[in-house]
């Protein structure tokens, strides 16, 4: 039986506890106080026992000083203690098949739509029919659906379906085509099993523009069919408050929603010009006020603060939760609207009654987790994060936003556990996604949680690389920077980051990683420029 498996474990543990390294550095340090005893003891009329005391002290002192590199760590955060339930952590998220075991059971992805129209105008719409069919099956009782950030990182790569199964982690993948000619519509829709390639279900639907909510209807329950799970019962009557019958609208609204999904100042101010084009045709169409509300919000939060972007996704949340009361979309849009003026009383209820009306949406979960957080309710943050990782397993951001959460709460040990698994996340986000400068921040904060200072540093330089000027960069490794005692380097970063939205402001005040940062006068004056 070789035994090279647990030696070469061992001494990978040696090397990351850094018992090596102190063996070296103690051995070199003990050797030259040797040397400069030699050359100095004589001259000063030293005893001769004081050489042999020194050697013995010498030796005595490293098996001390390699079972503290054993037993302690030192990192930025002070001296830990290692403990057997830390190494187990460790291995256990070393591997990303070990990793990948918290999503088991029925998986789907769906890619997006390819545009089979005549002009291969319609990418906006082939994307709009594949998100939701995929908000729809997020429904589903038991089926685990890859959010669409992951899913459409395939939109533009050549990869077959395996290989697509295995970078997202599911066991099966919904893939189709769009043909839009006028007012005639084709959609072919098939579910593949990525285990062995082989169809589960497929189907063409033909019809005309209107009936592209039924058909989209129809195609969910099909999957649910299909993989023989159902419904979540609690969810009943989502997909109705999508439906309008001025089709235009709803052609508007997709284009909104695909330009709004691309984050970025101009991507929101044109999203707000669709979702304003879709109110005009149907001015009850709530979705188009839910996406205006959002698109506003952003705006304010790292763009513009300017106040009618406050204003104006007050009245459009309120106007969408008024015309569609059981839509969860609806309320997570008002909760986001009232977190930009630091109404966390009436943000928390929006929350509540999305997650009320819909168990299954991520984002009521995430954002009312950073309600809390935005609080100092790091209990309550805690706990809705958690739930937000759940339900979508993939995703890095809710994982590392809770290393500092639990930090706050004092709980190293699970500082530590989420700093390991949004790491592991994060570097299955970068493998489909090299450019996502937002793995690579919030991972950096985890990597130097591990004390990994090293690639913690490199993960902050190419996140700034990639977005130099953006804010919500520049504000995360400022926070990293503190924690790595770099007051100079975080405060540059902090200024220049000119943070608008009153909720950044509230998170600001009760961010723990800037804590090493509270008494000095360029962040004391850096936060009145806040007020």
């Amino acid at each position: 039986m070789s035994i090279s498996g647990p030696i070469k474990k061992f001494v990978a543990e040696l090397k990351r506890r850094k018992v090596i390294r102190v063996a070296i550095v103690y051995a070199a340090i003990g050797w030259v106080l040797v040397q400069i005893a030699e050359a100095t003891f004589e001259p000063l009329q030293l005893p001769e026992w004081t050489m042999t005391l020194l050697i013995v002290l010498v030796a005595f002192g490293f098996p001390i000083a390699i079972g503290m590199a054993w037993a302690l760590e030192v990192t930025p955060r002070g001296i830990r203690r290692e403990t057997a339930e830390e190494d187990e952590q460790s291995s256990a998220t070393t591997s990303p098949d070990q990793a990948r075991v918290e999503t088991s059971g029925p998986s789907i992805a769906v890619l997006p739509f390819a545009d089979m129209s005549p002009d291969k105008d319609q990418d906006y719409f082939c994307e709009g029919i594949a998100e939701e069919i995929l908000n729809a099956l997020v429904r589903i009782e038991g089926l685990r659906v890859a959010s669409r950030t992951s899913a459409f990182q395939f939109k533009e790569k050549a990869s077959d379906i395996q290989t697509v199964a295995r970078e997202l982690n599911v066991n099966t993948v919904l893939e189709g085509s769009v043909r839009k000619s006028g007012s005639q519509l084709r959609i072919t829709a098939q579910l593949i099993n990525s285990a062995d390639g082989f169809h589960l279900w497929s189907e063409q639907f033909d019809g005309s523009v209107e009936d592209v909510f039924a058909i989209q209807d129809e195609i969910a329950s099909k999957i649910a069919d299909a993989l023989r799970v159902r419904f979540d019962p609690r969810a009943k009557g989502v997909l109705q408050n999508r439906v309008t019958t001025a089709i235009q609208a709803y052609d508007y609204y997709l284009r909104g929603r695909q330009l709004g999904n691309q984050f970025g100042k101009r991507s929101q101010e044109n999203a707000i010009r669709m979702y304003d084009k879709a109110i005009e045709i149907d001015p009850e169409y709530a979705p188009a006020y839910s996406g205006l509300a959002d698109s506003h919000a952003t705006l304010y939060m790292f763009f513009d603060t300017s106040q009618s972007h406050c204003e104006r996704a007050q009245w459009a949340s309120t106007r969408a939760s008024e015309l569609a009361p059981n839509s969860a979309e609806a309320h997570v849009s008002r909760g986001l609207a009232e977190l930009q003026v630091e109404g966390f009383e009436l943000a928390e209820k929006a929350f509540e009654r999305a997650i009320e009306i819909d168990p299954h949406m991520f984002e009521a979960y995430y954002y009312y987790g950073r309600a809390s957080a935005a609080q100092g309710k790091f209990e309550k943050a805690a706990e809705l994060f958690e739930k937000a990782a759940e339900l979508r397993p993939e995703d890095y951001q809710t994982v590392l936003i809770m290393v500092q959460i639990y930090w706050s709460l004092g709980r190293e040990n699970k500082s530590l556990e989420a700093a390991r698994r949004g790491v592991e996340r994060a570097r299955r986000a970068l493998a489909l996604n090299p450019a996502d400068a937002r793995a690579l921040y919030l991972g950096a904060t985890g990597l130097e949680t591990l004390d990994q200072r090293e690639e913690a540093t490199e993960w902050a330089e190419r996140a700034l690389a990639i977005d130099p000027d953006e804010p919500t960069v520049l504000y995360n490794i400022a926070c990293l920077y503190s924690t790595m005692r770099r007051p100079d380097d975080a405060m540059d970063l902090l200024e220049r980051a000119v943070l608008p939205g009153m909720a950044n402001r509230s998170w600001v005040k009760h961010d723990s990683s800037l804590d090493p940062l509270r008494d000095q006068p360029r962040f004391k004056a850096f936060l009145k420029t806040l007020i």
